[in-house]
This record gives C-alpha cells, sequence and structure tokens, in this order.
C-alpha cells in the first residue's frame, strides 16, 4: 500500500529565526512521547489493515454474496472513494475540534465501519459500511501525521512520522497474514470473510481507549488561545527547560502562521502559470503513485495467484510476501531517501516496476499452467512491491512536502491527495473487470506503458527537490513562466 504524506509542520516565514533550543535532555517524558506514537499509530494500523484486509476476504465475500467483477471493484473502491472525502473533511475537522478529540471520532467511525461490514447481509449494505470506513482511514491519513509531528521535538519529528509510515505497511502485513491463518483454519466455512473483518474492530477499541488518555496537540491549543494547557503538554513529553523554550517558539510560530494565513491561496492561484504548472506537477506526482498499480496488487494478490495456479489456501500464504516485502521496500527506500536524488530514486524504481510487470505478463503468457508458473508471477509480483515502496510509493509523499511554497502547500497537497485517492478508487474499481476482459498478461502490459509514461514524467518534467529550498523552487518556476 502506498502511503499518504506525512503533512508538514514547517518553519513558518516570519518567525524568529537563529534560535537555539536546548538539547533534548533524558527522562521519562521520552517514554511517555513514544507512549503516544504508540497509541496514535493504531490509525496508521487501522489505515493498513482496513485497506489490506479485502485481498483475502474478497473471494469468500464473491461466493458468500454473490458479487460480479463489477461489483467486487465496488465493494474494494467504496472504502477509497470515502477515503478521498474523509482526507477532504478531517483537516478542517481536525482544525476545529482538535487533534485528540478527531482521532476519537475516527476510532468510533472504524469500529462502526468494522461492525457494520461483518454484520452486512448483502452487496447493497456493504458498499455503504465499506464507505464508512473509508472515511475514518482518509481521516487518519491526515490527522495521525499532524498530531505525530506538532508533538515530536524536531530533532526526531522525521523519526516519529516514520513511524506512522511503517505502522501503515506492517498494518497490511498484518491483515494477509491473519488471513492466511483464519482462510486455512476455517477454510470450508462460507463466513470465513466476516472473521477476516471482524479483527479490524480490535485495533479501532485501542485506539479509542488509548486516545482518551493522551494529550492534546500543543500547537492547536497555543492557536485556541491555551497557553497553559499547551505548557502543560510540552511538559509531559519534555523536560522543563525544554519545554518553556519550546513553547515560546510555537507561539511565534503560531502568531506568523496567522500573517501568512492571509497571504494563503485556493482556485484562483491556478491562474498564475507558475503556480499552475506546479500544482499540476504535484497531481501528476500522486498520479504516477498509483498508476504502477501497486493497490490494485495489494487489494487483489490473493486473487491475482489463484488466477496464475496457486490453490486457495497456497495463494492465502504466498500473498504474505506482498507484505513483507512492502515493509521491506519500505525500510530500504528510508535508508536511501538521504543518500540518492529524488529523480534518481524514481527512474530505478520505475525501470524495476516496467520490468517486473513485463515479466508478470510474459510469464502469465508462455508459461504452462501449473506450479512453475504460479512460482514464477508470485515471484515477480514481490520484486515489483519492493521497487514500488523502496521508490514510488515512498518518495512521492515526501517530493509533495518539498515541492509546495508554504502559501500554496495546503491547497496543493489537499488536491493532490484527492486525485491520489481518486486514481486509486478508479483503478482499484475497474480491475476485476479489466482482468477477466483482457486478462493477467494483458492487465500487466497496460500497467507497464502508464509506467512508461510515469518514467517520461519523471525524466523530463519533475524537477529534483532534495537540497533545493521551496524559495529556490519558486524562483525557478517563476523564471521559466517569465
Amino acid at each position: 500500500m502506498t502511503t499518504p504524506p506525512t503533512p508538514a509542520v514547517p518553519d513558518v516565514p516570519g518567525a524568529p529565526a537563529g534560535r537555539t533550543l536546548p538539547p533534548i535532555m533524558p527522562g521519562p517524558h521520552l517514554r511517555r512521547l513514544d507512549v503516544i506514537t504508540v497509541v496514535a499509530t493504531f490509525g496508521g494500523l487501522l489505515f493498513g489493515y482496513d485497506t489490506g484486509v479485502i485481498n483475502g476476504a474478497l473471494e469468500p465475500m464473491v461466493a458468500d454474496l454473490g458479487l460480479t467483477p463489477a461489483t467486487e471493484g465496488l465493494v474494494t473502491s467504496s472504502l477509497l472513494v470515502g477515503a478521498a472525502l474523509g482526507a477532504l473533511v478531517c483537516g478542517r475537522l481536525a482544525d476545529r475540534l482538535g487533534r485528540r478529540r478527531t482521532l476519537v471520532a475516527l476510532a468510533v467511525l472504524f469500529f462502526a465501519g468494522a461492525i457494520g461490514s461483518v454484520v452486512a447481509p448483502s452487496t447493497e449494505v456493504m458498499v455503504p459500511m465499506r464507505f464508512l470506513l473509508g472515511m475514518a482511514v482518509g481521516g487518519a491519513s491526515i490527522t495521525v501525521p499532524v498530531y505525530l509531528a506538532e508533538l515530536a521535538p524536531t530533532e526526531r519529528r522525521g523519526a516519529i512520522s516514520g513511524r506512522n509510515e511503517i505502522a501503515i505497511v506492517v498494518g497490511q502485513l498484518a491483515a494477509f497474514l491473519i488471513n492466511a491463518v483464519i482462510g486455512i483454519v476455517w477454510s470450508d466455512h462460507p463466513a470465513v470473510w466476516r472473521y477476516m473483518l471482524a479483527v479490524q474492530a480490535v485495533p479501532a477499541v485501542a485506539l479509542f481507549v488509548g486516545m482518551l488518555r493522551m494529550p492534546e496537540s500543543p500547537r492547536w491549543l497555543l492557536a485556541r488561545g491555551r497557553e497553559d494547557e499547551a505548557l502543560a503538554v510540552l511538559r509531559e513529553v519534555r523536560d522543563p527547560g525544554r519545554a518553556a523554550a519550546e513553547l515560546r517558539e510555537v507561539r511565534d510560530l503560531v502568531a506568523a502562521e496567522r500573517e501568512e494565513r492571509a497571504g494563503r491561496v485556493s482556485w484562483g492561484a491556478l491562474r498564475v502559470p507558475w503556480v499552475r504548472r506546479l500544482v499540476l506537477i504535484g497531481i501528476g506526482v500522486a498520479v504516477i503513485n498509483q498508476l504502477g498499480g501497486i493497490n490494485a496488487v495489494m487489494y487483489y494478490g490473493t486473487q491475482l495467484l489463484r488466477q496464475s495456479g496457486f490453490s486457495g489456501d497456497v495463494a492465502l500464504m504466498a500473498n504474505v510476501l506482498n507484505g513483507v516485502f512492502s515493509v521491506v521496500g519500505m525500510l530500504i527506500g528510508l535508508r536511501l531517501i538521504d543518500r540518492v536524488t529524488r529523480r534518481r530514486l524514481l527512474l530505478v524504481g520505475l525501470t524495476g516496476i516496467i520490468a517486473s510487470h513485463l515479466m508478470i505478463a510474459l510469464c502469465s503468457a508462455v508459461i504452462p499452467e501449473g506450479t512453475g508458473r504460479s512460482v514464477a508471477v508470485s515471484a515477480f509480483l514481490v520484486l515489483f512491491v519492493g521497487f514500488n515502496q523502496s521508490s514510488v510509493g515512498l518518495l512521492c509523499w515526501v517530493i509533495l512536502g518539498e515541492l509546495f511554497p508554504l502559501r500554496v502547500r495546503g491547497f496543493a497537497i489537499g488536491l493532490s491527495v484527492f486525485f491520489n485517492w481518486t486514481v486509486n478508487a478508479i483503478i482499484s474499481g475497474f480491475f476485476p473487470s479489466v482482468v477477466a476482459s483482457i486478462g493477467v498478461n494483458g492487465t500487466f502490459l497496460l500497467f507497464a506503458g502508464l509506467n512508461v509514461l510515469s518514467l517520461l514524467f519523471v525524466r523530463f518534467v519533475l524537477p529534483e527537490t532534495r537540497d533545493s529550498s521551496l524559495e529556490q523552487l519558486e524562483a525557478d518556476f517563476r523564471a521559466a513562466r517569465a
């Protein structure tokens, strides 16, 4: 699963420069910060589990609910449509209610959607329940990273925010593992998919109970004029000297943000040529994140493996490898991200993705049905997942965080995230029908062609954002349109 962006909490122009904060001191406050991080990342875990569980649950659901290829796509993509809406709505909701209360509300939504999906007697009930779950997924994709970034000290912000990215892919791997165990143990039970979906409720309860005991974001409290409460929260997760110094810094940043807010723009900015080009590039980055078909593999991997010749139980177990390589690929990408330029890592990753697609298509077309074809397709599927998660799946979100000047950042990232979820929903919704129409080989040839376009986009359109300041990028785009 490709993960959503970790929204930046940038230093704001106009805030005091050159102020040095005291170093982080060891103590119980760091353990408290770790506990907060673990509890909040249950939101990321739910994100991963809820998007991955359909992979193993869909096949028995098809038989039990009488799904067609079209309604298979509808059941899968309804979550993604809900996520697109949830991502749009929850940013403002978190600004109004606070990060903590929003996460508590999302936990309730996760639980309600999970239980509704478990008891759904028909497609007509399943689709709105999946849509409800999707709204929780989209809301978590926006709220959890912001909450973590606003509580983390500057020196640890990247590492703490990165834990949410890891929680998402671990959640998806957990879904694949649990699906395999449940699918093998209750393989003869027609409602086995309901047991798979029921597990979603467990981390939802953990998130709800845990967040009731967690503090609010100090930045949000200061923005509401609740300075004493903000200081109390900072003292929970910092030593006293650091808490007082950080309070002053955050106070100044909040004041500077208020001044900046008047200069922020939305749709009207698209009339400015250089802004329009930058926003379109951002949308392009979000779209290529989906064109490889990574989420189609994550949602329909078990079915793909069955169509390649694996039996039901073996397909469930082999699909776990996709989850393992997703985690491994993400970890490799995190190690490479500061050592290789963004464009080079993307170009290498896309080349590997295209090669994997072509090999999947070739194996599906020329190897006779049997164990040999099944193993070959599975091998190139996990290779594709590894290439994707170590490059495109990780870097697209990093680039979006680096691409936009502050005054258009919120609008541009929000628009890009919306397109990401929308394209995800379109590809995932039509994937079963496309495979039924042109086969696995034709489908992956189509993905290979789309990724050639992605490679050309990166090679000739996308600017290098590593080691480039936002001011430098803005100046370059202004000059290019002059």
